[in-house]
């Protein structure tokens, strides 16, 4: 792939990338830029797992990444057990294969154990190691939901906060939700395993930090030692970078921050066209750097979120561009600036290229609603 020509001399002669060569070798990593023939299975460990929030996001994730795929090929790896919904990165739910299902986890767990910050006034008393070895007794007896998570631990320890008892089990033990829940098409609440027994296997060490920034880079990179803290959830991350430093290529961006980058990385011309994509909330593109901006322009920051929540939101030219939602038989886009006639058809070809795949012989209208000024 052509390497990016985006790029001035910085200090010491360090290479600075601008705005759009970030932009084209993130969208690259994360397979926004031209659709993988890989198979879905390789495409969530590729991206380091995707974001899970809710049940259909990965789905619509995969849909915008990968050449032919349906979203019954992500049931079908979630229904045999290839892949699973689990807590892990920033203390959220992603749906991981099971190889990091059984290792991401305790690369996390100082992230984890800062969930715990808000509940420990109700856990006097309560000794960890034995309410981890109880928690774990219950749920792989039979998978429990988190009512009777709860109820079975407060009856165990019936001074402490069961909530506070729940999410202790929750931040310490490897929990995956099981099927149905994360199904396609199909409902089921959360219920709860350990990984280990769910996947038919023991749970492994955790991976070793310089191998994890090789794969965060290879999907996310070029980055900063920041930027993959706020993807992670961790801290003190700079001695695992400074030690791959002779294996690494090293660039700024236009604020002056030091990013980190694998040599053989696809890095595209700026220049490289970028079709429109519809992207999921939550989506990992844009949660998974310190700054964002390469993907997010500044006069849109905080236009994809509302509280907590997040909205599905819209790429034009690799870029923020707009919300989108289903309504009804109508699939609704509020772009954040006024389309031109090009930029139109080329959205509303993906629109009915995405709901081809994602919801066949269900006819939609699409609409482009009023401009979002906000």
């Amino acid at each position: 792939m052509t390497q990016s020509t985006g790029k001035r001399s910085g200090p010491g002669g360090v290479p600075v990338m601008d705005v759009r060569a970030l932009n084209r070798a993130t969208l690259a990593r994360q397979l926004l830029l031209s659709r993988s023939t890989r198979p879905a299975g390789d495409a969530v460990s590729h991206l380091l797992g995707l974001q899970a929030q809710n049940t259909r996001p990965p789905y619509y994730a995969l849909a915008a990444r990968l050449d032919g795929f349906t979203p019954e090929r992500l049931s079908a790896l979630m229904a045999g057990r290839d892949v699973a919904r689990i807590v892990t990165l920033r203390s959220t739910i992603h749906t991981h294969t099971a190889d990091d299902c059984l290792t991401l986890p305790s690369f996390v767990q100082p992230a984890r154990d800062r969930g715990l910050v808000n509940f420990r006034a109700g856990l006097t008393g309560v000794d960890p190691d034995r309410l981890a070895a109880v928690a774990r007794e219950l749920v792989e007896t039979e998978p429990r939901t988190m009512a009777q998570l709860r109820a079975a631990l407060g009856a165990e320890w019936p001074d402490a906060d069961p909530q506070a008892l729940v999410v202790a089990a929750r931040c310490t033990l490897p929990l995956v939700q099981v099927t149905p829940r994360g199904l396609w098409d199909e409902s089921g609440q959360v219920v709860l395993t350990t990984a280990g027994h769910w996947l038919g296997r023991p749970t492994g060490p955790a991976p070793e930090p310089d191998a994890m920034v090789l794969r965060y880079l290879a999907a996310f990179g070029p980055a900063s030692v920041r930027d993959m803290q706020t993807w992670a959830g961790l801290t003190r991350l700079a001695p695992v970078f400074a030690r791959l430093r002779p294996r690494l290529l090293t660039f700024r961006d236009p604020r002056g921050a030091e990013l980190f980058d694998l040599p053989a990385a696809p890095r595209p011309d700026p220049a490289t066209p970028a079709p429109p994509r519809f992207l999921p909330e939550f989506d990992n593109l844009l949660l998974s750097h310190a700054d964002r901006t390469r993907v997010v322009p500044p006069e849109y920051r905080g236009r994809h979120w509302q509280g907590n929540q997040a909205h599905r939101t819209l790429l034009v030219d690799g870029f923020l561009a707009g919300l989108w939602k289903l309504e009804g038989g109508t699939l609704v886009i509020e772009t954040f600036a006024e389309p031109g006639r090009a930029r139109r058809e080329e959205v509303t070809a993906e629109a009915e290229r995405m709901l081809a795949v994602m919801h066949p012989g269900t006819a939609y209208d699409i609409r482009f609603g009023d401009v979002v000024r906000r």
